[in-house]
């Protein structure tokens, strides 16, 4: 999954980039997108060595891409936002110092989406006018296509937002290659002043989405110290470190991303899968043969394998399920995949 980092310049996007997955944007590419990987960690996986003692560990990633900064004239925007069509969910960060207007930067940063998401509608309308003109097999289709897009384009024009309109299946499967980012799942980062006294006041007051205050520089300034150097300094500046652990599963619970495992003394794995998941297409996750030849899944819950001690125990109560192709994974799902 690829969480796209937008915002204007000068916002803290490349910090929050930095505190997240630890690599330091180099400042040579601030007009290019950079990727880097920040693990999701999950309490469980812990848990989960404590009782088969693995050789190896693994935990699932997000992929973190830092997208150049836009600028508030809605220059260039379009295209530097090309760079994250491709994300599943937008992190969009906005300075909360003084003199800053934050609701008017998200309001603004609305816009750029909109000019971004209208420029891919009416450049395939006017592709479409064009091929409509000319005889070919498959005209009729184009010309329900193009149909199905003008009155989204007339949307869009009027600057509102696809996410809200309740589209037909037919205009949903028009869209779907678009990427558009209207429908994207969006969380706001507020980048507030170190000494910030309302940190948890602050997301409340933003429309339309989730949000998290977090004073950026400070937390990356207070990831280089020990634990107990940064105890000290927060107790003597009366400041408080964030979690960044917990930042990282909330991006990917908005996401509509979920987490399962798989298990033994070989390696304890964490997996990410989107939330309705059915066990063949997590098998596929893990490897496309587990898919193809599948069979069914032996599954048990973390919670179940953690509370009886064992996997011999699980299957002693009567914990462990064999399920088919088309069940629904759960977030805690432990899994063994039956294949050919």
């Amino acid at each position: 999954m690829k969480i796209g980092i937008v915002g204007y310049q000068g916002s803290g996007k490349s910090t929050l980039f930095h505190w997240l997955t630890g690599v330091e944007p180099n400042p040579a590419r601030g007009r290019e997108a950079q990727t880097a990987m920040a693990t999701v960690p999950d309490p469980r996986v812990a848990q989960l060595c404590q009782i088969y003692n693995p050789k190896k560990v693994t935990q699932a990633s997000l992929e973190m891409v830092d997208a150049p900064g836009l600028s508030r004239t809605h220059e260039s925007s379009a295209a530097r936002l090309a760079t994250i069509r491709e994300a599943g969910c937008l992190v969009m960060v906005v300075a909360a110092f003084e003199g800053t207007q934050r609701l008017a930067d998200l309001t603004s940063f609305e816009d750029d989406l909109q000019i971004a998401d209208l420029d891919i509608v009416t450049r395939r309308i006017e592709r479409l006018h064009e091929q409509v003109k000319k005889p070919r097999p498959n005209r009729d289709e184009l010309q329900k296509e193009l149909e199905l897009l003008l009155p989204l384009q007339a949307l869009l024009e009027e600057g509102r937002s696809l996410h809200d309109q309740d589209l037909t299946p037919e205009q949903a499967r028009a869209i779907r290659s678009f990427q558009l980012f209207s429908d994207k799942p969006r969380l706001a980062v507020i980048n507030v002043a170190d000494d910030e006294p309302e940190l948890e006041r602050i997301p409340a007051q933003v429309p339309r989405m989730p949000a998290v205050a977090v004073p950026l520089r400070l937390q990356l300034e207070l990831d280089t110290l020990e634990p107990a150097e940064r105890e000290a300094f927060c107790e003597e500046m009366n400041v408080r470190a964030c979690d960044r652990d917990a930042l990282v599963r909330q991006i990917m619970n908005v996401s509509g991303q979920q987490l399962f495992f798989t298990a033994g003394d070989r390696e304890v794995r964490s997996w990410m899968s989107r939330r309705g998941a059915t066990a063949v297409e997590a098998a596929a996750a893990i490897h496309t043969d587990l898919a193809r030849g599948f069979i069914r899944a032996e599954v048990m819950t973390c919670a179940d394998l953690v509370r009886c001690g064992s996997e011999r125990e699980v299957k002693a109560r009567n914990l462990l399920r064999k399920e088919h192709k088309d069940y629904v994974i759960q977030d805690d799902d432990i899994l063994l995949i039956q294949h050919n």
